[in-house]
């Protein structure tokens, strides 16, 4: 075998390696761009649910207000967590959302020392609402965390964490409870 057919093959076998690392490269980003995207749409739908809730937060704070005139502080605690969740964005919208759901739970905590206002057939209506947002928004977010969670197993995993730095891929936050007391099961009655 001369030197030339030598030189050859082994252009031949980098220039194959080449096309292979090109086409990995290509499938491994666009694989990385779809569940970037999943992940996007999956908070975009849990988002839906959250702005629905954030209409009927009003609603119910003010047929309380109605009938609890001492506990304005409360009342207005809650309405200044909505304002804060529904104007945060990225990671810290999260962090909002966490803080909403505590003051929600502060506010049925109020609501079970009246009971004239469990019996009003608006209050049950919102509150009916208000539940079936909540059960929405546990499966938005189970669906949003599924999809993080595949996205950032691909971001770290090895060889597709080269593409994920080169790219900046940056990891996503998965919505999660921070405090203990929300771990507890809100109780509520009518």
């Amino acid at each position: 075998m001369s030197g030339g057919v030598i030189a050859l093959i082994i252009v031949g076998v980098l220039a194959g390696l080449g096309i292979i690392f090109a086409i990995w490269l290509v499938a491994t980003y666009n694989k990385f761009i779809k569940l970037r995207n999943n992940v996007d749409e999956a908070f975009s739908t849990m988002d839906i649910y959250l702005k629905k809730r954030y209409d009927v937060i009003p609603n119910l704070v003010e047929t309380i207000k109605g009938f609890t005139k001492h506990e304005s502080e409360t009342l207005e605690g809650v309405m200044r967590a909505r304002y804060d969740a529904m104007n945060a964005v990225g990671g810290d919208k999260i962090k909002k959302e966490n803080a909403l759901s505590s003051t929600l739970k502060s506010l049925f905590k109020v609501t079970e020392n009246y009971p004239d206002l469990k019996s009003d057939k608006h209050y049950s209506e919102l509150m009916r609402t208000l539940n079936e947002i909540e059960s929405e928004l546990v499966s938005a977010r189970k669906y949003y965390n599924g999809n993080v969670k595949i996205y950032n197993t691909k971001r770290e995993v090895f060889p597709s964490s080269l593409i994920a730095n080169w790219f900046k891929f940056e990891k996503r936050d998965l919505f999660e409870v921070e405090e203990p007391e929300e771990r507890k099961n809100v109780k509520v009655q009518f």
